[in-house]
């Protein structure tokens, strides 16, 4: 049978069951794509075959994907694959003709090192997820939030860390006059944030906040032949530092769900995200950052995004989370320790049964590629589940060469947009210039604005930004009004966006 034999508009190729008399094809729905999915089971069992897979059949379709990139093994995808006996044999076996591939592929990477570099603003991150990042109690965190509200109220642009602590700093020396207005502001909390600031920058995170920052729509790109984009950040020395890396898979979420519009259900996903080693996401969360990942996984699936998680064990998400993942993918687990014995059970109790076998059993006994798979039908129910041999991807299944990367780099449509930080006028230096006596940049508009009201302000301010200093200090009038120009002029629409965004976040842990 040939590829063209099985193959169906609309549809993912999973696998197809054995034996060869009785063979049926599995699919995934196109259209359900966006109701989430988890891929799970032990390590060797074929995972990372099945999510690059998955992979594979959405870009085909136009869809964007992003990943993470644990181990290097995912990196194959910019290459052709290279027809391992196995992935022939299993090809020959369901019944299918093995055709090399390779899909246009963008590396991103925290660190700058293997990709290009992926970067926020420590405004854009908000409080809560600072607080998760830093691992902060609940009296520091009320603190932290007490930090931004005082930044955003008297318009100090937070970019990057040392902005964040030069905020910090005033509010600490002035902690007198804040209490009165925002509550207590305890010198061993400040000191606490310090303190986790400085293991957060051993960390390398200093290369994560600041700009330019991350523009979502990056990620949903299509090549000449209509295929999806892969985005696939490197992780291998993120993985060093999980509170890094879940924090920044949750931030590209908020970020996700704050960017893009309603669209309802499409016949396909815009973007879907591959979260591997979910657990880190949900090790030691706080039930508010829990509940908020929650409401974007269940809210998100409306703006377009599907959201797969791969993980070894499916208790490692909790239940509110897999209750909303519709399409999975079961490898073999095994049930060494009683935890074992009750994933198994509870891994086969989520699926729709099937009476040809016990469920259970089967989970115990699945080979390397094969896996229980049960999607969604067309009217979204789950269909039963089956044992199945999945189908062999078409890419390379594995690292590739330092000059391989490179080559994709050159090719890369953002070659140049990322590479280089930006240090532009923020908190640091308005503080400083304050604490100066106003030696700096920004004292051009406090004398153009004393000349001609709104029109001389406005017109401070481009001066400010392209002209000569002078020794009049600002004004807090004219303080807000060029932040407000200046994050207008940086990210107009959004920021309005973000703020509602990082009230329900905020409000969530209150």
């Amino acid at each position: 049978m040939s590829d063209a034999a099985h193959a169906l508009p609309g549809k993912i190729l999973v696998g197809a069951t054995a034996p060869e008399a009785t063979r049926a094809f599995r699919y995934l729905t196109l259209s359900l794509g966006n109701r989430h999915g988890l891929i799970a089971g032990a390590t060797g069992g074929g995972k990372t075959v099945s999510l690059q897979l998955l992979a594979e059949g959405f870009a085909n379709a136009g869809t964007s994907v992003f990943m993470a990139d644990i181990k290097g093994d995912l990196a194959g995808l910019s290459q052709p694959g290279d027809g391992k006996p196995a992935f022939v044999s299993r090809a020959k076996e369901i019944g299918l003709d093995y055709t090399p591939d390779r899909f246009p592929v963008v590396f991103w990477d925290i660190f700058g090192e293997q990709g290009h570099t992926v970067r926020a603003t420590t405004s854009q991150m908000g409080p809560l997820l600072l607080a998760r990042l830093l691992d902060l109690n609940d009296t520091q965190e009320g603190v932290l939030n007490i930090i931004f509200k005082v930044a955003d109220d008297q318009g100090l642009l937070m970019l990057d860390l040392k902005d964040l602590r030069a905020v910090i700093n005033h509010v600490q020396e002035n902690a007198t006059e804040i209490r009165k207005a925002y509550g207590s502001v305890a010198s061993a909390s400040i000191g606490a944030i310090q303190r986790q600031l400085l293991v957060l920058e051993s960390q390398g995170a200093e290369n994560f906040f600041g700009e330019p920052a991350l523009e979502i729509s990056d990620f949903i790109r299509v090549d000449r032949d209509g295929r999806g984009a892969i985005n696939i950040l490197a992780a291998d020395r993120l993985m060093r530092s999980p509170r890094l890396y879940a924090t920044f898979l949750l931030w590209m979420l908020s970020e996700l769900f704050e960017a893009l519009p309603e669209v309802g259900d499409l016949d396909k996903p815009k973007l879907v995200f591959f979260f591997d080693e979910a657990h880190l996401l949900f090790d030691d969360a706080p039930k508010a950052l829990l509940g908020a990942i929650e409401q974007v996984v269940r809210l998100i699936r409306s703006k377009g995004v599907g959201v797969y998680f791969v993980t070894q064990n499916p208790l490692d998400v909790p239940e509110t989370v897999l209750g909303q993942l519709g399409n999975r993918i079961q490898h073999a687990l095994r049930a060494f320790t009683p935890r074992d014995q009750k994933a198994v059970r509870a891994a086969a109790s989520t699926f729709r049964q099937n009476p040809a076998f016990d469920t259970e059993d089967a989970i115990l006994h699945l080979g390397v590629g094969e896996a229980l798979v049960s999607m969604l039908g067309d009217k979204g129910a789950p269909e039963v589940v089956d044992r199945v041999l999945i189908a062999p991807p078409s890419a390379r299944v594995g690292p590739i060469t330092p000059a391989e990367r490179d080559a994709a780099m050159i090719k890369s449509p953002l070659t140049g947009k990322y590479d280089r930080m930006v240090d532009r006028e923020s908190a640091f230096e308005v503080l400083r210039d304050r604490a100066g006596g106003g030696s700096g940049k920004g004292d051009a508009m406090a004398e153009a604005a004393g000349a001609g009201g709104l029109i001389g302000a406005l017109g401070g301010i481009l001066g400010g930004l392209f002209g000569k200093a002078n020794k009049k200090r600002l004004s807090p009038a004219e303080i807000a009004l060029r932040s407000a120009v200046q994050s207008a002029a940086r990210s107009a629409g959004t920021q309005i966006a973000r703020q509602i965004l990082r009230g329900v976040l905020g409000g969530m842990s209150r």
